[in-house]
């Protein structure tokens, strides 16, 4: 294998995202970016379990290495073995590696995997001097200078060795044969066939990022009162909690369980043919994004990077002292930054983006014109 010493030369790049499914999302403009810069380059994504689900989704990925790390909270199974992944690495003879992660991430150890493996190029930020694990440091400053969304943080950082694109909307390409099944699923639970209807979902991988099922239930009542189709999503697991909402509800004629039942596939059709997706801060918020499918977002205040991205949206959430907390369990043991949002206001929003005016949907947050802001102590993301 010939040595590469410049970016331009790389053709075999390596893509290190080890977090969630809504993480690998946020990078693909900037894997996007780096795919289409040099051509002919080819793009191998190393993801957790979760991220790697995505992979037959992404135009911009050729081939996917699944590694669930020890060192990162992610969606995937047992943490994988190390010397495995290091072999496996060395044996594909990548040119090049870009290490994406969040400001509270360490890319140091997934940097020592590359080392190890003989990568000769290594792109990633990090807060303490790396020395020889990175070619390529790009100096870690938030959120001490400036807190960017994640999407812009990914491409900034491969806009330092000259990866950039037009297009930086979230990737998902949907597939038809999924579009196909997903038909067949609601036919059998007597959807109207028409695609208007609203997704909600009530579950997130955190507690501290969960609206209450009382307070889903009394919007899915109102929503399903009005008319709508309401179709309620979750993994198999997250069946107990919404049958808890469903029991909740005081109207449930049109409202239809899909928990358990879509593969990740026939779930972004899914998202894409509906009008609305009403969520938690978590993956299927950044599903929508991709798909275009306008989105109220039940924003817990735990950080400020995740907003949806390039897509009609309005952000729900009731301010607190304790915000920008980072926590995955509240440290008041209250919710209140999603309690205080009242189920009135989240159905207002929904009748709000499901009936634009003549300036179409609510407006992006100041994240998704690619601003970034300088860090205070207090970040407003503008009222709901």
């Amino acid at each position: 294998m010939t040595t590469v010493h410049t970016w331009t030369q790389a053709r075999n790049v390596l893509c290190v995202r080890l977090d969630n499914m809504g993480d690998v999302l946020m990078s693909t403009p900037a894997i996007r970016a780096l795919k289409t810069s040099v051509p002919g380059r080819r793009i191998t994504l190393l993801a957790s379990d979760s991220g790697a689900a995505l992979a037959p989704y992404l135009p911009e990925v050729d081939d996917t290495l699944v590694y669930n790390a020890a060192w990162v909270k992610n969606g995937g199974g047992y943490p994988g073995d190390g010397r495995a992944m290091v072999a496996e690495l060395h044996e594909r003879g990548f040119d090049a590696a870009v290490i994406f992660t969040v400001y509270s991430q360490s890319a140091l150890p997934a940097a020592l995997m590359c080392h190890f493996a003989g990568i000769p190029l290594a792109l990633a930020h990090s807060r303490e001097n790396p020395y020889h694990l990175l070619s390529h440091w790009v100096k870690e400053i938030e959120p001490a200078q400036l807190i960017r969304h994640e999407v812009q943080r990914q491409l900034d950082l491969v806009a330092t060795v000259g990866a950039a694109c037009s297009d930086v909307g979230l990737s998902l390409a949907t597939r038809g044969s999924d579009r196909r099944s997903l038909q067949a699923i609601l036919r059998d639970l007597q959807v109207a066939p028409d695609g208007q209807w609203i997704v909600v979902h009530c579950g997130a991988s955190a507690a501290s990022r969960c609206y209450s099922p009382e307070r889903y239930a009394r919007v899915i009542s109102q929503l399903a009162d009005s008319g709508c189709q309401v179709l309620l999503t979750g993994s198999a697991q997250e069946k107990p909690l919404i049958e808890s909402v469903i029991r909740q509800c005081t109207a449930r004629k049109h409202v239809f369980d899909l928990t358990g039942k879509l593969g990740l596939g026939e779930f972004a059709c899914l998202i894409e043919d509906a009008r609305l997706l009403i969520s938690n801060n978590t993956g299927p918020v950044h599903i929508a994004a991709a798909v275009q499918t306008a989105v109220v977002d039940l924003y817990a205040l735990t950080n400020l990077q995740h907003t949806p991205w390039n897509v009609p949206h309005r952000l729900l959430y009731h301010d607190v002292p304790c915000k920008n907390c980072y926590s995955s369990v509240c440290t008041q043991g209250t919710n209140a930054c999603l309690e205080g949002v009242d189920p009135q206001a989240v159905v207002d929003a929904a009748l709000e983006m499901l009936s634009p005016n003549e300036n179409g949907p609510a407006c992006l947050d100041s994240f998704n014109r690619q601003e970034s802001v300088r860090a205070r102590p207090a970040i407003q993301l503008g009222k709901p």
